[in-house]
């Protein structure tokens, strides 16, 4: 099927604008911390059954202590201090802010990548960094009535949509370092669908560590017993199901299919179509005002993302 890799990306925009959606309406029905252990728990059981299907084991096999340390070190960065901020910037400044500030997860991915791995910065990256970084504050900064430019946003809310995108792109690039261990671990004679599962495998652990992560922070500030709330709240489960369903799993899955079929530049630059899609969503759903300078705001900053793949 002609331009089946692009439909698929297009797709994962789509699914991780319901996942968006869903987590702003989980998180502010629930709590934030709260709706992260659902959903890290969730996705857990989604992803052992689908292990379990594919390589005939629940948990990732083969997996070496080097493997482990590195993805659960991402899933600690990526997961609990990242989606931490993100789930709780979507309570502060809604999930289309809050998925604006994701653009910022392919710089930080940028500079992890050069200070890791040794990994070349080309000139055409750091042009990216300076026009997403420019379509940002063209969404987030406007003129008061005194004619000065000022956020127009509360701060906490700006600081964990920086901290959300940091850690994405952080959590990134640990997660390619445990990958590359994971695939040196596997014997040359095992199945093929071992290998094929890798990136289920290691999303697996990394949602270990999120739980965990997510689990010590709720035993510290004392709030097991809020879990139990969560039965007599129908629209905020439904809201953790759906931002599962749509994230860690169909999301993960179509964006593995589409790099399958188009170039993983064309892919990425699709999949990063989430801050224009939700712009709509949030206007219907939502009856947030959307303004002509967050449109551009949000175009602009996702064409610097391409410039980052094309």
């Amino acid at each position: 099927m002609a331009y089946l890799g692009e439909i698929l990306s297009l797709g994962v925009a789509v699914s991780w604008t319901a996942t968006a959606l869903f987590a702003e309406v989980g998180s502010k029905r629930l709590g934030s911390l709260q709706m992260n252990v659902i959903r890290m728990t969730l996705s857990l059981v989604m992803l052992g059954i689908t292990l379990w299907w594919f390589t005939g084991s629940p948990v990732p096999l083969y997996a070496d202590g080097e493997t482990w340390f590195w993805l659960s070190l991402s899933g600690f960065v990526g997961y609990v201090l990242g989606d931490y901020c993100l789930f709780n910037s979507y309570i502060l400044i809604g999930s289309r802010f809050g998925q604006l500030f994701m653009t910022l997860a392919p710089i930080a991915a940028a500079f992890s990548g050069w200070i890791i791995l040794d990994e070349r910065m080309p000139l055409q990256a750091v042009a990216g960094m300076l026009v997403t970084i420019t379509g940002i504050g063209i969404s987030i900064f406007n003129r008061g009535t005194t004619h000065k430019i000022g956020l127009k946003l509360p701060v906490k809310g700006v600081l964990l949509g920086i901290g959300a995108g940091v850690g994405q792109g952080v959590g990134l690039v640990l997660s390619k370092v445990g990958m590359n261990y994971y695939k040196l671990s596997i014997p040359h004679d095992s199945m093929n669908s071992v290998n094929d599962m890798i990136p289920f495998a290691s999303t697996f652990i990394r949602a270990i560590t999120g739980v965990f992560g997510f689990l010590l922070i709720m035993g510290y500030q004392r709030k097991f017993n809020t879990l139990l709330a969560v039965k007599n709240d129908g629209k905020g489960a439904g809201a953790a199901l759906g931002a599962t369903i749509f994230g860690p799993f169909i999301g993960v899955s179509i964006s593995l299919m589409a790099v399958q079929y188009t170039e993983a530049g064309i892919a990425s630059t699709l999949m990063a179509l989430t801050p224009i899609f939700i712009l709509l969503p949030s206007r219907l759903f939502f009856k947030q005002e959307v303004t002509l300078k967050e449109v551009i705001g949000a175009v602009i900053s996702v064409f610097g993302v391409s410039l980052f793949f094309l």
